[in-house]
């Protein structure tokens, strides 16, 4: 199968899980012990306007080659009838495309890069 045809919603969702997965593991190795305080520190990485604001900063400072700037133009291009209440379209958009980044990376096995995006992300 040709990854550039999976629809970028569904890399879009499987970025999510492999994101929130990176996530947890890092909250946790910090030694964050109560699950309430967990879902609190969560937040800060997997909101979309978080994700949305690590985007971003790795396109000012152009962190990706052309083939992921590919796949993020393609996530946030996409035509959407709907986004969640708490934030606007554009910032959905911005945080579809990190997550389908991350869908499209993993889908290809390219987990060294993905701790790299991770990494950048953590160090903010």
């Amino acid at each position: 199968m040709n990854v550039m045809e999976i629809n970028i919603l569904v890399l879009a969702y499987l970025g999510d899980t492999v994101y929130e997965n990176y996530i947890r593991h890092f909250l946790v190795s910090k030694g964050i012990g109560n699950v309430n305080q967990l879902q609190k520190e969560a937040i800060q990485y997997v909101s979309a306007k978080r994700q949305a604001y690590f985007l971003t900063k790795m396109l000012d400072i152009d962190f990706f080659d052309d083939e992921e700037i590919q796949v993020i133009k393609r996530a946030r291009n996409y035509k959407s009838s709907s986004h969640p209440k708490n934030c606007d379209i554009i910032t959905y958009k911005y945080a579809t495309a990190l997550e389908a980044l991350i869908g499209y990376l993993d889908f290809i096995n390219r987990k060294e890069r993905i701790d790299e995006i991770m990494n950048f992300i953590f160090s903010e």
